[in-house]
């Protein structure tokens, strides 16, 4: 396979000569070359298979340990105008970055198989979905990228129609961490990554694409490109929502995606179409619709249980790729917290010891179709993607936000989106349990300056009437001993639940300062044994902490100098003044 496109063609010419690779593989896609993959894995020994009894098809793969997450100091976003990438991103000269690029790759591919992946982020057919190519020397990104995207002959044959798709070229080079930059030319839309094997920093359909590049052409062609899950609420009527849900790293975003409801509320039905990326578009009528660019889960395993998540801990009972786990005595794959089982080995392949730290790395990952899921929704391949009633923002906060609260208009909506803040996770390398800021949760993800970020969300309540409502949820509050709150979980359909009656004007609210909150019995908690004083807390807000918050946030709008926009400013001069 090759391909009738000459700048592709010519591209993938270019980057063979320079890397000096061995031989050219054109990917199809198919299900016989994604066991190839596997099979050549196992020959190199870079894959393992775990219990084909308990787990089919499933198999280990142990990255290099100073290669096991995203390196946002050495992710940067080249522009012509170092404005226009923003305090928010590193930059460097477009001409610089490449030359550094150019450098690292020439030769690296000698004894290597080149891999030539062309991917579609969203339905092939859908108008709302954007094609990309993957040049890799790593068999482990092309089964991953099998997994994530709608990959091969078919992304191909619409890269040839539109004459127009994103190329990344990658390598995982020597995976040395002092040879290892992820680069992003969004103004060619273009990608260069070198000298890392891990998900985010390899398979640059995920956030290098669908974020970072993408987040640059929907501001420019006038649609949104968010880290946010998808899912569906059945009514027992058989009315459906979909609401959109953007949370930083470790605060229930997969969970929440792929939510059970709780005994109390079995006859409704939770439908996941994403866990991780939305792209949001404006339909003729004004209606934002959205569709996932993924096809897969590239998940975080630790955590993950029959309590937590009951969907993903069974879907990953089978044709998963697992990066760096644990296992047992019986080569059943391990993590922290799964409630089952003893780790034998630990995410390096070294005997377990609890003394010299954690079977499963605090960021390995599962990788899986979708179609795995036993709440996957059809709709997910819709070339219309789903109308989107209630945009949702969280944080982790242990005090300061309350369980939920409702944006008093779009434009405020904004406000709370970019006010988001959250622990820092293992996802992101550096300190763990360290407060920042985190707008929209896109921090490590947005492609240029913030400042212009919000004044393109700003600009969608000029073009129509029927946006989502936009609310913020908080489900990790905690009393002065650290005991949560809130019961999470499956029991945050009762939240949902309040949400979406609040989109169809059928719930009651308390109007605050910062929002309008739930009613004493707003949302259904008879059932939950929750404290009067408790759930008190939970729906009630401190003004003098909303105050110093305020304040320090409006400190942080401050950096952003002349850029940002004025409606932004104004948001928050009416919530201060609101707080008194």
């Amino acid at each position: 396979m090759t391909t009738k496109n000459e700048a592709l063609a010519a591209w993938v010419a270019e980057a063979a000569e320079l890397t000096q690779a061995k031989q050219t593989v054109w990917c199809s896609g198919s299900d016989a070359e994604f066991q190839n993959m596997i099979d050549l894995m196992l020959a190199e020994g870079t894959l393992s298979e775990l219990n084909s009894q308990t787990h089919p098809n499933c198999y280990l793969h142990r990255s290099d340990p100073q290669d096991v997450a995203r390196v946002e100091h050495l992710t940067f976003i080249c522009t012509e105008d170092q404005a226009d990438a923003g305090d928010n991103n590193n930059w460097m000269p477009i001409e610089q970055a490449k030359q550094k690029m150019t450098d690292l790759y020439r030769g690296c591919m000698q004894g290597r198989t080149m891999y030539v992946i062309p991917y579609c982020m969203g339905p092939v057919e859908s108008p709302f979905s954007r094609c990309g190519v993957e040049i890799s020397d790593s068999p482990y990104v092309v089964a991953n990228m099998k997994l994530m995207t709608r990959m091969g002959s078919a992304a191909l044959r619409r890269i040839e129609e539109e004459d127009t798709f994103v190329r990344g070229l990658h390598s995982t080079g020597e995976l040395d961490p002092e040879r290892r930059f992820i680069m992003h030319f969004p103004e060619e839309l273009s990608i260069m990554s070198y000298g890392s094997g891990y998900g985010g920093n390899a398979l640059l359909g995920k956030k290098c694409h669908a974020l970072r590049i993408a987040s640059w052409q929907a501001r420019r062609e006038g649609w949104l490109a968010e880290h946010m899950l998808i899912l569906g609420l059945e009514s027992p009527a058989g009315e459906t929502h979909y609401i959109a849900a953007a949370f930083p790293s470790a605060c229930g975003k997969t969970n929440l995606a792929m939510l059970i409801p709780p005994e109390k509320y079995a006859d409704w039905k939770i439908w996941t179409l994403g866990d991780d990326i939305a792209w949001l578009h404006m339909d003729e009528q004004g209606q934002l619709r959205a569709i996932n660019p993924e096809a897969g889960y590239f998940g975080v395993v630790p955590g993950t249980n029959r309590k937590t998540n009951r969907n993903a801990f069974d879907m990953i009972k089978q044709n998963t790729i697992f990066t760096n786990v644990g296992t047992t005595e019986d080569n059943q794959p391990w993590w922290e917290d799964k409630k089952e089982g003893a780790p034998s080995t630990d995410w390096k392949g070294r005997p377990y010891s609890e003394d010299v730290g954690p079977a499963a790395h605090p960021n390995s990952r599962f990788t899986v179709s979708a179609k795995e899921n036993r709440a996957y929704s059809n709709l997910a391949e819709a070339p219309e993607g789903v109308p989107i009633s209630a945009i949702v923002f969280g944080g982790r906060r242990r005090e300061l936000a309350p369980l939920v609260y409702q944006a008093k208009s779009w434009e405020h909506g904004v406000l709370i989106g970019a006010s988001v803040a959250s622990e820092t996770t293992a996802a992101a390398t550096g300190e763990v349990g360290v407060v920042r800021r985190d707008p929209m949760a896109m921090k490590p993800f947005c492609g240029y300056n913030f400042a212009d970020y919000w004044a393109h969300w700003l600009s969608f309540a000029e073009r129509t009437d029927k946006l989502p409502q936009i609310f913020h949820v908080n489900w990790f509050r905690q009393n002065d001993e650290g005991e949560f709150l809130w019961p999470g979980f499956s029991e945050n359909l009762r939240v949902l639940q309040w949400i979406i009656q609040r989109c169809k004007g059928e719930a009651d609210a308390t109007e605050t300062a910062i929002g309008y909150l739930p009613v004493e019995d707003g949302v259904d908690i008879a059932d939950l044994n929750i404290a009067p004083d408790v759930w008190q807390s939970l729906i009630s807000i401190n003004d003098d902490q909303w105050r110093q918050e305020m304040n320090e946030f409006g400190d942080y709008l401050d950096s952003f100098g002349d850029r940002l926009p004025a409606g932004l400013r104004e948001q928050h001069e009416q919530v201060k003044a609101a707080l008194g």
